[in-house]
């Protein structure tokens, strides 16, 4: 068996499935890649039982198999050639022979006989979006999805696709995060995916606003396409929090301010906080101006940023941290900022519109 490929393509092909490259398991072939050979083609994969990517370069071929190889050597030794062809053969014995100029390489391989298929998903329930538009979705979201496995469901994020409307859900217990587009998709789909695969997903998308991924899934897994890469993954199960019940029908206090300014404010703050000096942020709104106040046992940060606020005045407390992670992940120069009293929730949204919802549970302030 015997392939002659672009180094450069096949570098890039390495990298992309690698993430999915299980560091450590009882079945040997996983924590390699497996390669399969056909007419014109070489095809790469990788499956760590939970997500396995894959994809395909063309190349000139002779014979056809299967086998898998170490992913470090593989990466490594494709990447360090010298020149831009790079030659495989691979005898009978599972040996890999790669040269390329006057460089010439080889290293062991195993059987591809133990290395499980990927999940097989129906190509009929289906439905597409800009990867740009996804690839914003994950970004704006993934902050607020759990870290707690106690409730695996949550460590994930909730695909609703309901009535032409794409909401994109995270939540975490004392945060939520909303991110929401106009479909095309007429069907109706509710599902968890885990944030791992989102994270791959979103570092694969390219920076093209024309090109399409293209997700298919059923009751157990989704594939997403990107670009000849299908990313792979379980969906998670249990029930999702009914996340239109946390979003307040009306506030009454609303405050439009700069995302730097009330950032930066936040961040100056975070000088005094670690995690042996614990203090919530005070925050009393009125009267045109947010007044921020903070003190631990390293320091003390007494602030004042003006806004255009309507409504009544508001004492509130809230995490330093939560807050911070929400306006970083939230678009435009401007925010509003929504609040109902010093204990019910605070409410992020952009300028205009609803594309985001972001809510922060607050902490109740000592007299």
């Amino acid at each position: 068996m015997r392939f002659i490929c672009s180094k450069t393509a096949l570098s890039e092909a390495i990298g992309n499935v690698s993430r999915a490259v299980s560091p450590k398991s009882t079945i040997a072939a996983l924590e390699g890649i497996k390669v399969r050979v056909s007419d014109g083609s070489v095809e790469l994969t990788a499956y760590n039982l939970e997500m396995g990517i894959k994809t395909s370069i063309s190349a000139e071929t002779e014979g056809s198999g299967e086998f898998v190889v170490n992913s470090r050597l593989f990466n490594e030794f494709t990447r360090r050639m010298s020149g831009e062809e790079l030659t495989f053969k691979v005898d009978d014995n599972l040996t890999v022979e790669l040269s390329c100029s006057a460089t010439e390489c080889s290293f062991p391989a195993m059987s591809a006989s133990e290395y499980p298929e990927l999940p097989k998903v129906d190509s009929a329930r289906s439905f597409k979006v800009k990867q740009t538009t996804l690839r914003s979705m994950i970004n704006m979201t993934s902050y607020a999805a759990s870290m707690n496995e106690s409730k695996p469901v949550l460590t994930g994020e909730l695909f609703d696709i309901e009535n032409g409307s794409f909401n994109m859900v995270a939540i975490d217990g004392f945060r939520l995060a909303i991110r929401s587009e106009l479909t095309d998709c007429q069907e109706s789909y509710h599902f968890v995916v885990p944030k791992k695969a989102l994270m791959e997903v979103s570092t694969l998308i390219k920076d093209d606003e024309e090109k399409q991924c293209e997700i298919f899934t059923n009751d157990r897994h989704i594939i997403f396409s990107i670009d000849g890469v299908y990313v792979i993954s379980r969906l998670l199960e249990g029930a999702f929090h009914n996340y239109k019940l946390s979003i307040p029908s009306s506030c009454k206090t609303e405050v439009i301010i700069s995302k730097r300014d009330f950032s930066a404010c936040l961040e100056r703050c975070s000088l005094i906080l670690d995690d042996k000096n614990k203090s919530p942020i005070r925050c009393e709104v009125g009267n045109g101006v947010i007044k921020v106040n903070c003190k631990t046992a390293i320091g003390k940060v007494n602030d004042a940023i003006s806004a255009d606020i309507s409504g009544e005045t508001v004492t509130i407390g809230f995490n330093n941290k939560l807050i911070l992670e929400a306006l970083r992940a939230a678009e435009g120069d401007k925010i509003r900022i929504r609040f109902n009293g010093a204990m019910k929730v605070i409410e992020i949204l952009p300028l205009e519109g609803e594309s985001f919802i972001f809510l922060v549970m607050p902490i109740q302030l000592k007299n």
